[in-house]
Order: structure tokens, then C-alpha cells, then sequence
């Protein structure tokens, strides 16, 4: 009830009776007063209230202003930098028909698990991670694995098991069994050593790296397969009357060795061209002293006109060891066989097609050739013509390859052998990538 008209009935109630006039009298006096008391009483708390509301919102706002500095709002405050790693990878299956395999023949063909792979990648601190692991039935095998640091605008260091700048680039080829250079260990080739990479400026970009030694530690590296790779490197020595394909009796591993690469950008015509030049050249060791060197050079040109690419390479490789003309290499678990020296030439052309076929969404048709020839070891040359198309479906990337080949890795032969005959193989790659 309010309190003027509490007081008035208060009053009101008490004149009327006479035998308390003089008490009345005194009662509105004092009640009067005690209301301008309370008049002044509220006006003052409600000033007080006020100053006590500015000084609260005071304190949240210094509260505020501290809790981002120390980290400790309900909201959080966007980092300066994007530090983290992104785990990714990919599941891959492989069916294969193949002319060279009976069995298989017999069978229609072969769908096997391919592999499972895990990517890491990202940036702490300024410093960037790059890795792979591959995990196969038959073995396990890190693909890559370094740190980088950008110390310019336009260079960076990476350090680690890093990929050999060589040829064209990031391959030499468009299809899923890249080019016979790949089994030469001059394509997508991985080592353990340091790279400087400029980046393309002033239309030319430059790649210099010194690799210690192959990426499983060289010729006495803590591994029990030397074999157990994902790219090519030598591993051994053929001795006289030795197989393609056994264990080598001779072990040597490639070290110290120098990579460069030059390539030269420009646009005429509406073709957006890549050449350049790469080298190599390192020692060879067997585990007590240093065996002989190695060493080898490409000339390669990459272009594109509008939805078209060609790619052109001419490499040469020498393996420098007296009295040598075969050597063992090693890649997925199993030893292999190439001439100590040889050429090679690659020529690819490719197309890209942009579709809406429900989750299709790209093509590329294509068709890669290789030839390996003039080996010291006066084999045939080897072979390889591919012509597939990929298909991209949101998560997932498929490879549609028809393979004619002869003394070819992976179809039928070794890079080695002396065969006449060309062999067949269709294949399907399917990959979810994550």
C-alpha cells in the first residue's frame, strides 16, 4: 500500500476521536516529518543503486578485459595463428586381369586390398609437417616425413625424408603405375636429407637438396628388409649368375648425394609451359667403403592449353661401379633387377573433363608412353604404353588403366628382362580419400 495514503487514513482516523486530539496533534507532526525522511532516504538509495550499477558494470568490463588476456572467457578468443595437424588418408582396392598370369586368367581376374594410408599435415609454430605411412598385407612403409620452415617469402627448407627434386613435377606421368622412369628411381622418388625450395618467381623456380643417404638408413640402415620401400633405390650389386629377382649378395647403398632441379615458366599462345633441367650425383657404398657413384641428368617440359596436357622427359642414368653392368634395386617388399646405365624417354598427353553425373564430378582421359633403352647390360628395352581415364566422385578417386608392356615392372617382366613379347594387364584402383 502506498505509504502518503497509509499516513492520511492513519491521521484521518485519529482526529476524528476527541479524547486524543492533543495525541493527534503530535502524531501528524511526527508523521509528517518521518515521511520527508523516507522521501529523502529513497531518493538517496536510488542514487546509491545507481553509483552501485556503474561500478559493476566497471568491474565486468575490467573482468572481461583480463579474463581474454589470461584465457579465461566463455567464449574463446581466435588464436593469431592456425596451429594444428590434419590427420587424413586414404583406403585403396585393386583388381587386376592380367595376360601373363594363368590363374588369374582362369579366375577372371584378381580384387585385392591395395592399402591403407595415414597423411599428417599442418603448421605449429611456424614450422610445417608433412608425412605418410603406408600400411600394405605384405609390409609397412613411410613415404615421407619432414619438417619445413618458410625463412623467405619465396624460399623453404625441408628436412626429413623428403622427395628428390627430379624431372617433371609433382610426376612424370597422368595413370595409377606412373612411368617407367618410377621403377628407374627417377620418379616420386623419397630420401633422408635436406631440400631448399624456391618457389616460382620471376618465372623460374629452383629446387636444391643434399640426401645423406636412401630412406632407410643406406647400406647398413636398422631395417631387416631393405626391400620393405615405397620408391625405388639400388640396394645391391648383380654378381655373375645371380637372378633377377634374388636377395643380392653384394650390398651397396646410395649416399651423399647432390639434386637440383631448374624450371622456367612461361605463357604463349594460351599454353601455360613448364621446361627445365634436373641432375643428380652421389657415391655408392658397400658398408666398409665407398663402391663407386651414380649419377643422372633429365631434360622435361610440362604444358597446357585449355583443358589439354603434354608432358615430355628425356632422362639418362649411369650406376659407376667397376665391373658392374646389373644392379638390384628394391621397392614393396620384393628385389627387382636394371642395367647399371640406361635411357629413357616419356611422352604423356592427358584431358580433363568437368561432369555432373550424379557424384561424378571429373575425368581425365589420358595416355602415357615410356621406353627404356640402350641398357649396359644389352637387354630389350622396356616398354609401357597406358591409356585409362581417372574419375573423381566426391571421396572417392578411381584409376581405369589398360597397360601393354614388355620387360616391365608389375606387368609381367622386369625392367631387366630380355623378352619380345608384350603383355597385358586392365586394372582398377579405387581410393576414398579422408
Amino acid at each position: 500500500m502506498n505509504k502518503n495514503l497509509l499516513a492520511s487514513l492513519v491521521a484521518a482516523t485519529v482526529i476524528s476521536n476527541p479524547i486524543y486530539a492533543q495525541t493527534v496533534d503530535m502524531s501528524a507532526s511526527e508523521l509528517a516529518k518521518l515521511q520527508q525522511q523516507i522521501s529523502e532516504l529513497q531518493s538517496k538509495l536510488t542514487e546509491l543503486q545507481q553509483q552501485v550499477d556503474a561500478a559493476t558494470a566497471d568491474v565486468a568490463s575490467n573482468s572481461e578485459a583480463i579474463g581474454e588476456e589470461a584465457g579465461y572467457v566463455d567464449e574463446p578468443v581466435q588464436a593469431k595463428s592456425e596451429d594444428g595437424i590434419t590427420v587424413g588418408g586414404a583406403v585403396r582396392t585393386n583388381f587386376s586381369y592380367t595376360s601373363y598370369n594363368e590363374g588369374n586368367k582362369d579366375r577372371s581376374g584378381d580384387f585385392d586390398f591395395d592399402i591403407f594410408r595415414v597423411n599428417f599435415t599442418g603448421v605449429v609454430g611456424d614450422v610445417s609437417l608433412n608425412g605418410e605411412i603406408r600400411f600394405f598385407d605384405y609390409m609397412t612403409a613411410i613415404k615421407y616425413a619432414y619438417v619445413g620452415y618458410q625463412f623467405s617469402k619465396n624460399w623453404q627448407v625441408q628436412a626429413g625424408v623428403a622427395k628428390v627434386p627430379f624431372g617433371n613435377s609433382p610426376y612424370n606421368s597422368h595413370n595409377y603405375f606412373f612411368s617407367a622412369n618410377y621403377y628407374l628411381g627417377l620418379e616420386d622418388d623419397f630420401d633422408l636429407g635436406v631440400v631448399f625450395k624456391r618457389s616460382v618467381a620471376d618465372n623460374w623456380q629452383l629446387d636444391l637438396a643434399f640426401f645423406k643417404n636412401d630412406e632407410l638408413g643406406g647400406v647398413d640402415g636398422y631395417v631387416d628388409n631393405r626391400s620393405d620401400r615405397y620408391s625405388y633405390d639400388i640396394v645391391g650389386a648383380r654378381a655373375a649368375g645371380e637372378g633377377i629377382y634374388d636377395d643380392p649378395t653384394q650390398p651397396l647403398g646410395e649416399y651423399n648425394t647432390f639434386s637440383g632441379r631448374f624450371a622456367y615458366h612461361f605463357s604463349q599462345g594460351g599454353f601455360d609451359t613448364e621446361v627445365g633441367v634436373s641432375a643428380l650425383s652421389g657415391g655408392l657404398h658397400d658398408g666398409n667403403s665407398r663402391a663407386g657413384d651414380y649419377q643422372a641428368w633429365a631434360l622435361h617440359a610440362s604444358s597446357r592449353y585449355e583443358n589439354w596436357h603434354a608432358q615430355f622427359q628425356h632422362s639418362n642414368y649411369h650406376y659407376d661401379i667397376d665391373q658392374v653392368d646389373r644392379i638390384a634395386v628394391g621397392a614393396y617388399s620384393f628385389y627387382d633387377s636394371i642395367a647399371a646405365e640406361a635411357t629413357s624417354s616419356t611422352f604423356n598427353l592427358a584431358y580433363d573433363l568437368a561432369v555432373n553425373f550424379g557424384a561424378v564430378t571429373a575425368l581425365q582421359f589420358y595416355n602415357n608412353y615410356g621406353v627404356v633403352y640402350d641398357k649396359s647390360d644389352n637387354t630389350a628395352n622396356t616398354v609401357m604404353n597406358i591409356t585409362g581415364v581417372s574419375v573423381a566422385a566426391g571421396g572417392l578417386f578411381t584409376y581405369f588403366d589398360w597397360v601393354y608392356a614388355k620387360n616391365q615392372p608389375f606387368v609381367g617382366g622386369s625392367a631387366a628382362g630380355d623378352s619380345s613379347d608384350f603383355e597385358h594387364r586392365f586394372n582398377i584402383n579405387i581410393g576414398y580419400y579422408f
